[in-house]
This record gives C-alpha cells, sequence and structure tokens, in this order.
C-alpha cells in the first residue's frame, strides 16, 4: 500500500447476476473494506444524477464497476483511465420475438421485414441499441444473412437512461421495465420483430404471448452469444489500481468469497440474483438457466478478454466508440496474479 489514505470507495453495478452484485448482498464487500476504514457508496443508488452518471461514463475517482461491457467500453475509447481487473461470463436468454401476425416464425423469414432497434437520445452511449444491434447480427448470421437483409427501423425514445431511474412514473420501483417502447411498436404494427434478453426480456415476450424466432443466448458458438452482457467486466479507475492495490485486493477477496458460496448454495443463488434483477426466481431459471451458481465467478484467461475484445470491434465498427484502442493494454493481470499467488502461498 502506498501513503495515500482514503476513507471511501464509490462501486456501482449492473441489475445482473454479477459476482459483485452478490458479495454486496451478502455483505462480504462492505466487510471486506472495513478493515481497511474505508466506506464503500453506491454511485447508482445516489440521489445525485451526476454520481449516477459514473455508472455509465467512469468519471469517478476511486470506483470500481462491474456489470454490461459497453459502458465501460465506450468510456476507455474516450481516454477514460481505467483498468480491466476481471471478467465474469454469465450466459442468458436472447432472442429475436415477434408477434403470431407478422407470419415470422423462422429467421429467414425476417428478410425484407422490420426490424425494431431503440434509440435514444444523445449523451450517454446507447448501451441498448448496440445490445439490440448485435443480437441482430448475431441471428442474421445463424442463417446466412446480413443486415442489409432487413430493415431497420428506429424507435425513437424520448428519455435518457438516468430519466428512466427517476420519477413518479416508476410507481415506487427503482428503474422502469426495459422493453417497453420496443413492445408498444411491435404491437402498434410499426415493426414486425425486435430483439430482447435476460429476465426483463423473458417476462415482456411472456406478457404479450410472443413468437419466439430463434434464441441464441447458448449457442455453442461464443461469437454468437458475445453481447453487452456476455460477458460482463469488471473495472476499477487507475488511481485506485495504482495507488491503492490492497483495496483492489480486499475486491478480489470479497467477489472470490461470493463465487465460492454461490457454487455452494445454488437455490440461495438464484434468489439473490431474481433479487439483484428485480425478477421472480422463475424468471431466472428461464433467463439464466439451472446452472447461474457456477457462472459466477471472475477470471482474466486471454479467451475472455479475447471475448471483450471481439465486442469492442463489434462496437467500433458501427460507431458506438470515440476512438479505438487496444484490448490487452486494458487488460491489467497484475491484481489478480497477485490475488491467487497470495492464495496458494
Amino acid at each position: 500500500m502506498t501513503g495515500n489514505s482514503i476513507s471511501e470507495v464509490w462501486y456501482t453495478r449492473c441489475p445482473v447476476p454479477t459476482p459483485v452484485g452478490l458479495a454486496a448482498q451478502l455483505g462480504y464487500l462492505d466487510e471486506g473494506f472495513r478493515k481497511d476504514g474505508v466506506t464503500l457508496k453506491s454511485i447508482i443508488d445516489s440521489p445525485d444524477r451526476n454520481i449516477r452518471q459514473s455508472h455509465f461514463d467512469h468519471t469517478l475517482d476511486w470506483s470500481f464497476r462491474h456489470g454490461g461491457n459497453v459502458p465501460p467500453i465506450r468510456a476507455r475509447s474516450e481516454g477514460r483511465k481505467t483498468r480491466l481487473i476481471g471478467i465474469t461470463w454469465t450466459d442468458e436468454f436472447q432472442a429475436i420475438i415477434t408477434l403470431p401476425q407478422t407470419g415470422i416464425r423462422t429467421t429467414k423469414d425476417l428478410k425484407g421485414r422490420r426490424f425494431g432497434i431503440a434509440r435514444r437520445p444523445e449523451g450517454i452511449v446507447d448501451f441498448m441499441r448496440a445490445t439490440a444491434l448485435k443480437g441482430l447480427v448475431s441471428a442474421l448470421s445463424l442463417e446466412g444473412l446480413v443486415l442489409d437483409d432487413v430493415e431497420t427501423v428506429d424507435i425513437a425514445l424520448s428519455q435518457s437512461i438516468l430519466s428512466t431511474q427517476e420519477g413518479p412514473s416508476l410507481f415506487g420501483l427503482k428503474r422502469r421495465q426495459a422493453y417497453g417502447e420496443e413492445v408498444a411498436a411491435l404491437i402498434r404494427g410499426d415493426v414486425d420483430a425486435i430483439y430482447v434478453k435476460g429476465t426483463a426480456g423473458i417476462n415482456v415476450a411472456n406478457l404479450i404471448g410472443a413468437i419466439q424466432v430463434v434464441e441464441f443466448g447458448f449457442h455453442p458458438d461464443a461469437k454468437i452469444r458475445i453481447n453487452s452482457g456476455s460477458p460482463r467486466v469488471l473495472t476499477v479507475d487507475e488511481r485506485l489500481a495504482d495507488e491503492r492495490p490492497d483495496l483492489v485486493a480486499r475486491l478480489l477477496g470479497s467477489v472470490f468469497k461470493a463465487s465460492a458460496w454461490a457454487e455452494a448454495h445454488p437455490d440461495e443463488t438464484r434468489r439473490f440474483v431474481a433479487r439483484e434483477a428485480g425478477a421472480t426466481e422463475e424468471q431466472v431459471l428461464a433467463a439464466n438457466g439451472p446452472d447461474v451458481h457456477k457462472h459466477l465467478g471472475l477470471g482474466l484467461e486471454p479467451e475472455l478478454v479475447a471475448a471483450v475484445g471481439h465486442y469492442k470491434d463489434f462496437l467500433h465498427d458501427f460507431g458506438f466508440l470515440a476512438a479505438d484502442f487496444d484490448i490487452g493494454d486494458w487488460a491489467d493481470r497484475r491484481h489478480i496474479d497477485a490475488f491467487n499467488r497470495q492464495a496458494v502461498a
């Protein structure tokens, strides 16, 4: 440890299955940092919108983030000084859905049809748009089709992602249900098909009695599954990584402790994941499968880094990044290697 004494660290995670989320719910994160006299403060739960924005642009010093990879990749492309210190791969339901009256039953039937993709206002990187676009490209590739074979239709959203996390229209919940606008466009007949994923995708598909055109979240080809949530990344700001590696070690210790707990407690893990995602246990089982407790680990193996790099290249090719960068330079193995050495010593 250096002489840089700090009293608080900011953290955030997406409302999805992550070992950081599990460690937070189990109390491991607070317990670990408390040993060094450090208080953890949640970015995403802050009443200050400027602080909450760091969930998406990674601007806060002394912070770490675990979740979908589009915002931290975008932040890195904009020159944010962050480090990639771990990767979690938890597969999830990803599908193209339609309504019975469209007559679409297979991916080949999408040719020449209207595919709806939401577009949010400029500002925060439009990670949901990037996710839907990659899902469409992956699905089409399974039948030898390309993006030009369908008509992509923008579904214009008036609110930023930060606006959907506040206000009376949430009816007391923390966030708005995903895919509302896309489903509305589908029901109106403005589009013929949309992409959905995760527990939220399962929920809306069930709600409207959708037809599943294709599901590929568990496809054997990793490049088909790769998307914003597959895999998810654990990133820290550069100051935390360089000046307080002891605190990064505390973070990794809490994460690995939570991962081990999950493997030994499958039913309880599904319950914790449901709470994290604002979903039911039944939806978690349907969206993530019966073995989600086995897929909340953390690593930085070359194949995991390459998977993040594959998606980074997709984001760059489709204009979601400010600039390209070397994914290998972003990955910082010092911390996980030091932790593993200490664990076997």
